[in-house]
Formats: structure tokens, sequence, C-alpha cells
């Protein structure tokens, strides 16, 4: 069966808790995505930052993006999944935690991220369909047609 690693993108770009959301907003810009993940003490994930993040979090309730740390946007524990994590769990991970991406890690190093669009690539259309409907309805949660 595929695995995280079968659908990541390998080594993605991420961003230090300890750097300015203006600096994350910088690092999407000059590498065209949408979410970076957070690293902290030891480049353990601490979180996920995106573009809506810095929009919603910051910019519309008047912070300031040059002085507030990305860390701050970390809360709770980061939904992850390890390299070997078999396809299904990832899907249902996914829909579970209303995330559109998932850092995917090999012990508590960071190797990649599990996107949308790389499900999209790889999973047969079924299953992209079930899970981007679920991603895109917050009331449709734990669907017993996504595997479990």
């Amino acid at each position: 069966m595929a695995t995280a690693q079968d659908l990541m993108t390998p080594a993605p770009v991420s961003i230090r808790a300890d750097d300015t959301v203006f600096d994350a907003a910088v690092r999407m810009a000059e590498q065209d995505v949408g979410a970076l993940p957070i690293l902290g003490e030891g480049d353990v994930v601490r979180g996920m930052i995106t573009d809506r993040d810095i929009v919603v979090k910051v910019l519309a309730v008047g912070g300031d993006p040059r002085t507030i740390r990305t860390g701050e946007l970390a809360s709770g524990t980061p939904i992850t999944v390890q390299a070997d994590t078999d396809v299904a769990y990832v899907l249902r991970s996914m829909v579970d935690n209303q995330v559109r991406r998932l850092p995917v890690l090999e012990g508590q190093r960071l190797v990649g991220i599990v996107a949308q669009a790389d499900v999209a690539r790889v999973v047969d259309d079924p299953a992209t369909g079930l899970l981007l409907e679920a991603l895109s309805t917050p009331s449709v949660r734990k669907d017993p047609a996504v595997p479990a």
C-alpha cells in the first residue's frame, strides 16, 4: 500500500518559530507556497502558518507582522504523520483534523508535506473527491466512505 512518503512533496521550505510573520510572508511569496511548517528548538515541528493565518490572525486584528513571531501562531499539538504512514490513515488524519496540509516526519525530523494537491495527483479519483469535499465542508467529518 502507498505511504505518506509516496504522496509528499519532499524537503519543504519551513520557518523558525522565532522568525516574524513578515519573514513567513516573504518566504511564502518567494517560494510560491501558501503554508510553512513552523520549526522550534531541535527542528521539531511546532505547527503550520498559512497565508490565511497571516491575514486573519495578524493583519485583520491590527497586528504588526514585523513584531509577531510565527511561534505565537503555533498552538496545540501539530498534526503530523510519519513517512511510512499508510495513505488511508493520512487521508483520515486530514479529514478528521480538517487540515489541507500535513507535515511528514521521520522520527522528529521534517521530511515532507502532504497537501491536497499531492493527494489529487496520486490517489484515485473517488478518494480525492471525498477528501476535497470533507475539507471544504466543515460539517462533513468522519465520513464513513473515507478509508479509516
